[in-house]
C-alpha cells in the first residue's frame, strides 16, 4: 500500500478527493483499457474457480470524508457492497485502487485469505504502488490481476470436465 503524507482530515486531501471523480478515472485508464482489464478478469476466471473484482475511484464522497474513512475502510466497505464476499467457495478478491490517496488495497475472503500468508498480499499491493507511481496504471493492475489470478489457480484450480460459475461480474467497478 502506498500513502501521502496529509493527515486525513486536511485541507489538501479534502481538494484532492473533491476534484477527482469517476471522469478522472476514466481518462487515467482510458475507456479502451478499462476494457482491457475487464477481459484480463474475465479469462483470468476461465483458468481458476475464484472470483476478482477490480474497482477504481478517483476520490472519495465528502460525507465518507467527514468521517474520516480511509482507503482500506473504503474497500471494506465496498468489498461488501460488490458481493465480492458472497462466493460459493468465499475465495473472491477485491483489488481495490483510490486515486486520490494513491492508495491500494487487496482483499480477500476467508477461503483465500486463509490459504495465503499475509506478505503475498503485501508483495503484490507494493508492486502496483511501484507502477503506479510510475504512472503504469493499467500495466499494474494487469499484473494484480494476474498475479492474484495466478494465486487463485494454485488454492482453486478448474479440474478437467470442471464448469467454471461466473458469481461477479467481470467489469471494472467505477467510482
Amino acid at each position: 500500500m502506498t500513502s501521502t503524507s496529509t493527515s486525513p482530515s486536511s485541507p489538501l486531501r479534502w481538494a484532492r478527493h473533491l476534484w477527482l471523480d469517476a471522469g478522472n478515472v476514466r481518462s487515467t485508464l482510458t475507456p479502451a483499457g478499462l476494457g482491457r482489464l475487464e477481459a484480463r478478469v474475465r479469462e483470468s476466471e476461465t483458468r481458476h474457480r475464484g472470483e476478482l473484482r477490480l474497482c477504481v475511484e478517483g476520490g472519495l464522497p465528502a460525507g465518507a470524508l467527514w468521517a474520516g474513512v480511509d482507503a482500506h475502510s473504503r474497500a471494506v466497505d465496498l468489498f461488501g457492497r460488490l458481493r465480492v464476499w458472497d462466493t460459493e467457495q468465499n475465495n473472491g478478491v477485491l483489488i481495490y485502487l483510490l486515486l486520490a490517496d494513491h492508495r491500494i488495497e487487496i482483499l480477500a475472503d476467508r477461503g483465500l485469505a486463509s490459504q495465503t500468508p499475509p506478505d503475498t498480499w503485501r508483495q503484490l499491493t507494493d508492486a502496483l504502488a511501484g507502477s503506479l507511481r510510475e504512472g503504469r496504471f493499467e500495466e499494474g493492475l494487469a499484473h494484480a490481476i494476474d498475479q492474484v489470478g495466478a494465486l487463485m489457480r494454485e488454492r482453486y484450480p478448474l479440474r478437467p470436465g470442471d464448469q467454471d460459475r461466473n458469481e461477479l461480474p467481470d467489469a471494472v467497478v467505477v467510482l
